[in-house]
């Protein structure tokens, strides 16, 4: 619309003009709101973006935690398969090497058909012929039992020209009897001045008891070597009509280890002195009274000197390092262990060396087969290299220096070889993996595994100690606890004195019977004496 302003009256345009401050008032208010909603919409879209933000941040967040929990679900399914594998699986730690050639199986049907021929041409004739395979051989010192057998009828127009003898192998079942001593007495004749003379009872463990050292020596050995718990040898006592309280054998069990403690001690002094020993250690349940209806989980600490052959089992209620004091306080020399790190401060000690086990090392790598198959193989091949060394210095039965000169040869390169590759692998490897734990557990004790080649009378593993402990793993299953702090000791003192027989190939009973009768009245000075393999000297100069 156009003004034409020359006709138009003051009048008019001041109207105009106010009409026109009213448009720009109203478009001022317009473009006011216009610029509000746009400041609400720039505050809405950072909001938003804010939001989106944290969004994308807890989606990150949630993939590391799903991350996390796949690598721990990864984890907890290994160890399933582990303890499957310990439950039902073969225990054997023996690794075969994957390069080793295999056997042929993908045979051809006509070679398998072939072959059954064979086998069964095979049987036919083993089963038409029949040969006996031959008799075992019995010992001589066995006691024999000789029972005649005549032809049936009359005999008497006939001569004996020979006879045949056939051994067989018999058994009677233990059996009690009693020992009565009948003691005489005797009196002077002289009437005035009577004197009345009576022999001397034999010395006895438990004195004006009825046990005899033979059936204390039964008790004992069945309990700790054949695993027999005393509540079922009372019902071998009762099936014989033997009324005796459960409490009564236990107070002999308990009567017999005192009469053995200074034995038992005796060991142990002689035990410090040894320049070389292997520690372990398992545990055992253990009652109460502090704990109601619960029982306290105690520790059998054993220590073995392999060349002496000593074993000694100590029981103390804790696995602190500090329960080895009474050992290893003052002890000098090798000492081998395992992983655990309660025997820290007594291989930081300046006059003990402290050795590795590559058992320990390889069942490390074996549990990581399933995470690193590639790197954990390649380990457990080096390491049976390192045993069948081993094994060659025990064939050709070398002495400690030849074995020492063997390793240096043979072992030192492999295992310098081993060190620098598992110094490259560790740095590539995740450390909370298995195969990462492994490689760790190897690297941290380096040095430690690498020290049985200072001296060719040192072992490569821990075995030999591990070894010792294995009846006290059957016994756990039998009686499953100790009644008490001291009945736990007191089994330590029992699976020392027969973990020392088993080592030194001694009867335990005859050991045991033995030792119980001349305890009590031999020299001090020569209670070594009874120690099992001194035992075994006199069993086999007593024989000639």
């Amino acid at each position: 619309m156009e003004i034409d302003l020359e006709n138009v009256s003051k009048q008019e345009l001041f109207e105009l003009l106010t009409k026109a401050q009213k448009n720009i008032s109203v478009l001022d208010k317009t473009i006011s709101k216009q610029d509000k909603k746009l400041v609400r919409l720039e505050k809405k879209e950072v909001v938003l973006e804010d939001k989106a933000s944290k969004l994308e941040h807890k989606a990150s967040n949630l993939e590391d935690k799903a991350s996390r929990l796949e690598e721990r679900v990864e984890e907890l399914q290994r160890l399933v398969e582990l303890l499957r594998r310990m439950q039902f699986g073969q225990k054997r730690e023996r690794f075969e090497d994957p390069s080793q050639t295999t056997l042929p199986l993908d045979l051809e049907q006509e070679l398998l058909e072939e072959q059954e021929a064979v086998i069964k041409e095979e049987i036919t004739y083993s089963r038409s012929k029949k040969k006996h395979p031959g008799r075992a051989k019995l010992p001589d010192h066995l006691p024999v039992e000789e029972i005649e057998i005549y032809p049936e009828g009359d005999l008497s127009d006939q001569v004996c020209i020979g006879k045949e003898t056939t051994d067989v192998l018999d058994y009677v079942p233990g059996h009690f009897k009693i020992k009565r001593y009948i003691r005489y007495k005797y009196a002077t004749k002289d009437k005035d001045n009577t004197k009345i003379s009576i022999g001397d009872l034999p010395e006895r463990i438990i004195d004006k008891g009825i046990p005899s050292e033979g059936l204390l020596a039964t008790i004992l050995v069945d309990k700790y070597v054949d695993h027999l718990p005393l509540y079922r040898q009372k019902q071998r006592f009762s099936r014989e009509d033997i009324d005796i309280a459960s409490s009564t054998i236990e107070g002999w069990a308990a009567q017999s280890m005192a009469a053995l403690k200074p034995l038992y001690e005796k060991l142990i002094m002689d035990i410090k002195n040894e320049g070389y020993l292997q520690v372990d250690e398992t545990t055992i349940k253990v009652l109460d009274d502090k704990k109601k209806d619960k029982t306290h989980l105690g520790y059998y600490w054993v220590y073995h000197a392999p060349i002496s052959k000593l074993v000694i089992f100590n029981y103390s209620p804790t696995r602190a390092s500090s329960a080895a004091l009474p050992v290893l306080q003052n002890f000098k020399g090798y000492l081998q262990t395992d992983g655990y790190a309660g025997y820290k401060a007594y291989g930081k000690k300046s006059d003990i060396t402290p050795l590795g086990c590559w058992a320990h090392a390889r069942r490390e790598f074996e549990r990581a087969l399933d995470n690193d198959k590639q790197k954990a193989q390649h380990v457990l091949v080096e390491i049976q290299k390192l045993y069948a060394v081993e094994r060659k210095a025990k064939e050709q039965n070398l002495g400690p220096e030849q074995i020492k000169e063997l390793r240096l040869q043979q072992s030192l390169p492999i295992i310098n070889e081993l060190g620098k590759w598992m110094f490259l692998q560790i740095k590539l490897t995740l450390p909370k993996s298995q195969i990462g734990k492994a490689l760790a557990y190897s690297q941290t004790r380096w040095d430690n595994l690498s020290a049985y080649l200072l001296d060719g009378n040192l072992q490569i593993d821990n075995n030999l100690v591990e070894n010792a402990i294995r009846p006290v793993a059957l016994g756990r299953k039998n009686y499953l606890f100790a009644g008490s702090h001291d009945a736990a000791q007191r089994a330590a003192m029992a699976y020392t004195f027969f973990s020392n027989c088993k080592k030194h190939n001694v009867n335990p009973f005859e050991w045991l019977k033995y030792t119980l009768e001349n305890i009590q009245s031999i020299n001090h000075k020569n209670i070594t004496d009874l120690y099992p393999h001194n035992y075994k000297q006199l069993a086999e100069s007593k024989s000639l």
